[in-house]
């Protein structure tokens, strides 16, 4: 009865209102429609702002919901914003990772945040960092952290009253790898019920030059290492790619590791920098993660194909056999 009286004054709210022509749409089983902006997606709810209020609709109840286009009607408002920019917004169901937007907090805040997330990564050839993108043990990190290798391990750090306790993984599965990127997509296989802290995805198009920023990794094997500097440069190009540049330390261990904003949200993936020059450090740009998670299904790890992530087609042999002639 309450859902159904919240269905009747969002209806009534649509009559009244043209300015959500291109907001969200959620359709409900029972055949209403909600015409709004969808500010938040739970596990379990959808919350949708309908003009006046912003309304909890649990998931079960929804037969299908499209995002509308973006405009300034679609904006929450602001009594609303505060709310919000707390609250994360779950990616689509199809997609692995979830997108943040939070309030801007202290370094010291960020890490206690998002710490455990924060994973090293190990195989016979050395080692590098990753962190998990949701809690069903998938994560991320350098392709050339696991270059060539099968066998591969995950740390996993998990807080105490003393510290820190050590969890290894062995049983890893390799999801996704693209090398041109350097970046490979896991996932732990044997995490059974024990519960994993996970990051948020930001949007590189929200960065600035000069926004503070650190790294979590473990450089030269020295684990949970925190690092902090500023964005130098949005757009450094190498190699025919842009990368994010800054002045944090990113050392031998670091590849793979996270490169955080202030309000605790990944916006790169640290994969290289200078070791004999300090403050010139290197990130991988969060939306080049994103499509290749989008896009995991063309990366996918194939065991009789290992780690190219592309196959080369074989020219056709000469089919005629006779040797050439030579002109005089």
């Amino acid at each position: 009865m309450k859902l159904c009286k919240t269905i009747i004054l969002a209806a009534m709210c649509v009559c009244l209102s043209t300015t959500l022509t291109l907001a969200d749409v959620v359709v409900l089983k029972g055949g209403q429609k909600l015409v709004g902006d969808i500010v938040a997606e739970r596990p379990e709810k959808l919350y949708v702002d309908i003009g006046v209020t912003v309304i909890a609709v649990p998931k079960e109840d929804v037969l299908e919901y499209n995002y509308g286009q973006e405009n300034e009607a679609n904006k929450p408002p602001a009594e609303h914003q505060g709310e919000i920019k707390t609250s994360p917004a779950e990616s689509s169901k199809e997609r692995l990772y979830y997108k943040g937007n939070f309030p801007r907090k202290t370094i010291e805040q960020c890490v206690e945040d998002v710490a455990e997330a924060v994973v090293k990564v190990t195989s016979p050839a050395g080692l590098g960092s990753g962190f998990f993108i949701n809690e069903q043990g998938y994560l991320v990190t350098n392709y050339h952290v696991i270059e060539r290798e099968t066998k591969i391990e995950v740390t996993v750090f998990k807080k105490t009253k003393d510290g820190f306790d050590k969890k290894t993984f062995k049983k890893v599965r390799i999801e996704a790898i693209n090398p041109f990127v350097d970046l490979a997509l896991l996932k732990i296989e044997e995490l059974g019920d024990s519960p994993v802290r996970f990051v948020y995805l930001g949007d590189i198009g929200e960065i600035k030059v000069g926004e503070p920023v650190f790294a979590i990794g473990n450089p030269l094997g020295l684990e949970r290492t925190v690092t902090n500097g500023v964005i130098s440069t949005t757009n450094r190009a190498f190699e025919g790619l842009v990368y994010i540049q800054t002045n944090a330390d990113i050392n031998p261990g670091n590849s793979g590791g996270p490169l955080f904003n202030l309000a605790g949200e990944v916006i790169g993936v640290t994969n290289r920098g200078y070791i004999f020059f300090g403050g010139l450090g290197f990130a991988i740009p969060v939306d080049y993660v994103k499509h290749f998670i989008d896009n995991r299904d063309a990366f996918a790890y194939d065991k009789d194909n290992p780690n190219t992530g592309y196959r080369y087609i074989q020219p056709d042999g000469r089919r005629n056999k006779a040797r050439p002639k030579i002109d005089n």
